[in-house]
């Protein structure tokens, strides 16, 4: 059963904008591709012809996911975030315990993490120990290696627009 996909308005235009490319421009690309490798003649032996070939098979399949996200997408909408408690859509600052660090995390859904922009999915272990939680409250998360992390939440915001 495939799960529901949540989407900040922001990532479902992205999505779309790369699906709109991917299935104009991006495939015109390929069948080019695939008809000047057809022009090498024998395509049993033609590495160009195969290159291509994969090249629109993985192209076909990304078009396929893309689609698929967009039919099962829940979008957030903006007046439904407040910041009363953590869900997708808010910004989080909170404040390591240990080594008194503050960071700042946008929770979004999976389809739209991006760890190195400290986007965190509501499915991963610090965006699931946040979500439902208030201001002033101290969660524990579970890493990899060690004790587990305390953050403190020290204040909540709306992260769309």
């Amino acid at each position: 059963m495939p799960k529901d996909v949540i989407l900040t308005p922001e990532g479902l235009e992205k999505l779309k904008e790369e699906l709109d490319y991917l299935a104009t421009d991006k495939r015109r690309e390929v069948a080019e591709r695939i008809k000047e490798a057809r022009e090498f003649g024998d395509i049993a032996e033609n590495s160009e012809y195969d290159d291509a070939k994969n090249e629109q098979a993985m192209l076909e399949q990304r078009i396929a996911q893309l689609e698929e996200k967009l039919r099962l997408a829940t979008v957030i909408d903006a007046k439904d975030v407040t910041t009363d408690v953590v869900q997708v859509g808010s910004i989080v600052h909170v404040k390591d315990e240990k080594t008194g660090k503050s960071t700042k995390y946008t929770i979004v859904g999976s389809a739209e993490a991006k760890p190195t922009e400290n986007r965190l999915s509501n499915e991963s272990p610090v965006g699931r120990a946040l979500m439902g939680r208030k201001r002033n409250e101290v969660v524990s998360v579970s890493v990899p290696r060690g004790p587990a992390r305390k953050l403190k939440i020290t204040k909540i915001d709306i992260g769309l627009k």
